[in-house]
């Protein structure tokens, strides 16, 4: 493999001279082939040897000869321009990755980060970390992951270029009639090549016998051409949809629902789960006969039991859609394939006893606590697809009755019946891995992007504005079933990225623009909107991201305030500020509650889990600003001091060390927070003030007004929670 020294070293003076002789050499063929110019040529030369009067031997011999020798130079073209294609490509690739690998470790030096040759990131010298700063552990990981990802791309660059030139070059006597177009076409023909070979080692049988090496091998090829379409199309079409099953059932738990797999196989296995199940998500996106019969037929196998598998134990054989939804944790499936997957797979759920007669079969790995559910692996691959996840939970022809099973509590729902298996005092881990995993489903729909995705948030359309507003309405109705549930992480997220959309509906008439559709939460009662809020927050990330997305938020409405001509009058600033930060202080003051509720009243949560969730929710500060700079001429440098201002504001103000105050009682703590948030936004308005040219004293003027403002807006928020004065 490359190291970043070698990378960042590379020359490529004699590829890009190589590939400038193989475009005359390329051209030239082509002329002596066609005859380009009006010359003589191959193809004249075949003409004549073919309507010439041969006679004797030569009839034969002689004329196939020539015949195939004139046929030779086409070949020679094809050779020729498929060696440049590849040489091409390898040279805009490499450079690439030398761009990049530049900027990795430009921003690295900057952050007083060394590169190592492999790709690992490490503190430079103590005495440049004492002069300009330490960098933090959430650099130093995402340095390491730039680094490597840089390495491994470039790595493969030259592998798929490396094979592509050796085949070309592969015959002795005569040349390649295969044409390669590009690099990304080599790749595709070498992932078709694997996948046949790799389909030939799975129908010989025995692959719960495959040793570690070659599974590690196997996986190398999954992580290889995950994002190749060709591969995964080739590999899912020639095992077939039930020979896809077998293979995964075999690999994962060979005998049956008690199969016993050891730490180090079990890690390989949860490696081939994840790349199995990006391989086929990216094979059902091809549009190809041989894979649209691959899904009807992985649709119909999915009601019926796979037959035992040599050796398999006691119990029931897992049904194909236990089999299938374990794979379909990751990737992003095609959209028809996941809606009549859905529907075919909670038709067949519906049918069984109340209770169910899954296998729950264990193909997880490495093996969890709750046992395989296929609704929740289907849910999981539905938080990978936005489009499909909104059609089936809000505006295809089924959604009603999705939502009716899958997300309300009334008769007939999962909900019901794992509500009825808690009070028998069941079930309960495999309640958790369903509420996550629908979590995640409700969470695309709603962001519309996957839930997972580190990209960027993208505007929210007018389906998915109008899903927000009916699951604040059906959970803010209805918090008692938020209550203690695994889905309020989710909810939480969708508040953070709702964040102008909560506080216009809680500002009345005072209009926030929103990012993109408003989700119109002012249509909804005042308390419904309060309620879901303050049950969420309850949970200790969503406490973080709704805080960190919270203080984001109105520190960039603040700027907005400031926008305006300078020429306003001191109190209609004022006026201005107030409206804008009332909104948020009242989701502070909800917020406060929501967590002396966990911490202080009933027990569920301490304060180390609510300063983690500050932490590990940062992300939400960034992504807030990204909503609202789409305008602004200046964006860069807005969002810099919004987001520095934000984050150090959340951080300061609402973590807490509890260690001295243990036993304080909760009086104590709101009005900490209290002050706390007030803070915030006096630190907020101020630096704003400053950016837009106002002087020390009328920034601090205008900030005590807007921290005053807070205040009120902070209690009458908390009085509304049920919360003293």
């Amino acid at each position: 493999m490359l190291t970043v020294q070698e990378l960042l070293g590379l020359r490529l003076g004699k590829l890009a001279s190589a590939v400038d002789d193989w475009e005359v050499m390329a051209r030239r063929l082509s002329e002596l082939a066609t005859g380009g110019g009006g010359a003589e040529s191959a193809a004249v030369l075949k003409r004549r040897a073919e309507s010439a009067d041969w006679k004797g031997v030569n009839a034969t011999v002689g004329k196939a000869f020539v015949v195939k020798t004139a046929s030779e130079f086409d070949d020679a073209v094809t050779s020729a321009q498929s060696v440049l294609a590849v040489l091409r490509g390898a040279l805009t690739a490499l450079a690439h990755h030398k761009e990049e690998m530049e900027r990795v470790a430009d921003r690295a030096a900057k952050r007083n980060i060394r590169i190592t040759p492999a790709g690992g990131a490490e503190a430079r010298s103590p005495g440049d970390a004492a002069k300009d700063g330490a960098p933090t552990q959430a650099d130093l990981l995402e340095t390491m992951r730039d680094a490597t990802r840089v390495l491994r791309e470039a790595d493969e660059t030259d592998r798929v270029a490396e094979r592509a030139l050796r085949a070309l070059a592969r015959g002795k006597h005569d040349f390649s009639e295969v044409r390669v177009n590009s690099l990304d076409h080599a790749k595709s023909l070498q992932g078709r090549a694997d996948a046949d070979r790799w389909a030939k080692e799975v129908a010989k049988g025995g692959v719960d016998k495959w040793s570690d090496e070659k599974l590690k091998r196997f996986n190398d090829d999954l992580a290889r051409y995950k994002d190749t379409p060709a591969f995964g199309e080739r590999l899912a079409t020639k095992l077939g949809a039930e020979g896809t099953l077998r293979f995964w059932r075999d690999l994962a738990a060979p005998a049956g629902r008690f199969s016993v797999v050891g730490p180090d196989r079990a890690d390989i296995l949860g490696d081939v789960q994840e790349n199995l199940s990006l391989t086929l998500a990216g094979a059902t996106q091809v549009d190809s006969p041989e894979m649209d019969a691959w899904k009807k037929d992985m649709i119909e196998a999915g009601g019926k039991r796979l037959p035992p598998a040599p050796g398999f134990g006691v119990g029931t054989p897992p049904y194909g859609f236990e089999v299938m939804t374990s794979l379909m944790h990751k990737g992003k499936f095609e959209t028809k394939f996941l809606q009549d997957y859905g529907d075919k797979l909670l038709e067949h759920e519906k049918k069984m006893p109340p209770y169910g007669s899954w296998s729950y079969t264990d193909l997880n790995h490495p093996p969890g606590d709750a046992p395989n559910d296929p609704v929740a692996g289907f849910m999981e691959s539905l938080g990978h697809n936005p489009e499909a996840s909104l059609d089936f939970f809000h505006t295809g022809s089924k959604a009603e009755s999705h939502w009716d099973y899958l997300v309300s509590h009334g008769d007939g729902s999962r909900n019901k019946v794992y509500t009825a298996m808690g009070e028998l005092g069941v079930g309960g881990a495999n309640r958790d891995q369903y509420e996550t995993s629908l979590g995640h489903a409700l969470e695309s729909a709603a962001i519309g992007t996957p839930y997972d995705t580190d990209g960027p948030p993208k505007p929210h359309s007018n389906g998915s504005a109008s899903f927000v507003n009916r699951l604040v309405d059906y959970y803010g109705s209805n918090p008692e079933v938020l209550e203690g549930s695994k889905l309020r992480g989710s909810m939480g997220n969708i508040t953070a990225d709702y964040m102008r959309d909560f506080q216009d509906g809680l500002n009345g008439e005072r209009s926030i623009a929103t990012h993109g559709s408003n989700a119109n939460l002012g249509n909804l009662t005042d308390s419904t909107v309060r309620n879901f809020l303050g049950v969420v927050g309850t949970d200790p990330g969503a406490y973080g991201s709704i805080l960190n997305s919270q203080q984001s938020t109105t520190t960039q409405l603040v700027d907005e305030t400031f926008r305006n001509p300078h020429g306003l009058s001191e109190e209609t600033v004022k006026d201005d500020l107030g409206n804008m930060v009332a909104p948020g202080a009242d989701i502070a003051g909800i917020m406060a509650e929501a967590r002396t509720r966990s911490v202080y009243d009933e027990r569920i949560a301490a304060d180390e889990d609510f300063n983690s969730g500050i932490d590990t929710a940062g992300k939400w500060v960034e992504r807030a600003v990204k909503f609202g700079m789409s305008d602004v001429p200046y964006a860069s440098d807005v969002a810099g001091w919004i987001v520095e201002d934000a984050r150090e504001s959340v951080v300061d103000k609402y973590s807490r060390d509890s260690s001295e105050s243990a036993e304080r009682e909760r009086k104590d703590f709101l009005y900490e927070q209290r002050r706390s948030s007030a803070g915030a936004v006096f630190d907020s308005v101020y630096s704003a003030a400053r950016q837009h040219g106002y002087s020390p004293a009328e920034a601090a003027s205008l900030a005590d007004t807007a921290q005053r403002n807070t205040k009120l807006h902070y209690d009458i928020a908390r009085q509304d929670q049920g919360g003293a004065g």
